[in-house]
């Protein structure tokens, strides 16, 4: 399994290259701002083709560059429809952004327990609202993969405190995770990867977390 992470932008946000090794489809997670011109260059150099954008929610530190991205390579992109007015309209989410992103229509909508492909390789949607209304994760069970946005990180979780964050959504979110084999490597949105079993504490995330 190919999985190359960017991080871009003045948020250090993980745009990520993932992928098949077998037929080298790929699909490109949450292009961040400054994070095209990276993506361009490893793509080139492994030969690989990129099949799809898929967003893990559409705050602008993660589709600051979904707009060139999708120009120049002319593939689909994914989102949740609860998160896809933001991506059309970015700033509609009344989080302060200093720079310019262009809107995006989505091309697919994404749904709960939805299978989505890229080459060999199977990914369950996840909906994993709390950090924002239309967040999800990407699951690979085959690879005991889970690309996280911003749901969970290492020792820590999504800021529930923005305009459409909910933190009563985001502990039975947290608690879908937990479920997970705990050797399930997880890739967030910001900052290094973990395990969901080196995040012991998931399932006694609002004990932890509630008053963020």
């Amino acid at each position: 399994m190919i999985i190359q992470a960017f991080p871009s932008g003045v948020f250090d946000t993980n745009a990520y290259v993932v992928g098949c090794e077998q037929t080298r489809q790929v699909c490109i997670i949450d292009p961040a701002p400054e994070s095209a011109e990276k993506l361009f260059s490893f793509i080139a150099e492994h030969h690989l083709i990129p099949k799809a954008i898929w967003l893990t929610h559409s705050h602008w530190d993660h589709i600051g560059d979904v707009a060139p991205v999708k120009a120049h390579y002319h593939i689909p992109v994914y989102v949740h429809p609860l998160d896809a007015p933001n991506l059309e309209n970015p700033g509609a989410d009344h989080l302060p952004c200093w720079i310019d992103i262009e809107g995006v229509t989505p091309d697919h909508l994404l749904h709960e327990d939805e299978k989505i492909t890229v080459g060999n390789l199977e990914f369950t949607v996840i909906h994993t609202p709390g950090h924002t209304p239309g967040g999800v994760c990407f699951y690979c069970p085959q690879q005991a993969v889970l690309m996280s946005g911003d749901t969970l990180f290492k020792n820590s979780i999504g800021n529930i405190s923005f305009p459409t964050s909910s933190p009563e959504a985001m502990w039975p979110s947290l608690a879908k995770l937990a479920k997970l084999p705990p050797a399930t490597r997880v890739f967030p949105g910001h900052g290094p990867s973990t395990t969901i079993g080196g995040e012991s504490w998931l399932p006694l995330a609002k004990q932890y977390f509630g008053n963020q």
